[in-house]
């Protein structure tokens, strides 16, 4: 059994925290297509206006934004997963090094521009480790199985003055 505060500290080192936590359900009777995207948006806890943070929107009351690419570089996500996932049941697809590339405006996104995707099998109880600006995207399922996933993600920098992760929890070991 993998202790995850030992796993962020080894990995990313002891300053990381916690900033956004999402359950994700993808039974078959509730089947979609996610498209290729990034994770381009942070939770923060008002909306102030800071150079570098544009984008701002209400998402389940809370304001969201998209910040400078230095913060998202920073973002690790740590995917649980509570069911067995392949490319039957919706494993997530993602293009190599696409992270590497910054902020990727979709409106110019062509497949065919980037290397072969790659689909990202999790075994129940596996952990997969991903970059919020690494494209991904996920197919339907074509099986009977649920896709049950805990998504965490996590920083070290602490916003501009006055402005704070929303959903911040210390993962101080």
């Amino acid at each position: 059994m993998i202790n995850l505060k030992s796993l962020i500290k080894n990995l990313f080192g002891e300053k990381y925290f916690n900033v956004k936590a999402i359950y994700f359900d993808k039974p078959p009777q509730s089947n979609w297509i996610v498209a290729w995207h990034q994770d381009l948006t942070i939770s923060v806890s008002d909306k102030i206006e800071r150079e570098g943070f544009v984008n701002w929107s209400i998402k389940q009351g809370q304001p969201t934004v998209q910040p400078p690419r230095e913060v998202l570089e920073n973002i690790y996500t740590v995917r649980i997963h509570l069911d067995d996932c392949d490319e039957t049941n919706g494993a997530l697809r993602v293009i190599p090094n696409s992270h590497q590339k910054g902020v990727i405006p979709m409106k110019n996104f062509q497949l065919e521009d980037y290397p072969e995707p790659v689909t990202c099998p999790v075994p129940k109880g596996g952990i997969m480790l991903m970059k919020p600006l690494i494209l991904h995207a996920s197919n339907k399922s074509t099986s009977e199985r649920n896709r049950r996933v805990i998504h965490l993600e996590f920083s070290d920098i602490d916003l501009t003055a006055g402005m704070d992760w929303r959903e911040k929890v210390d993962c101080a070991l």
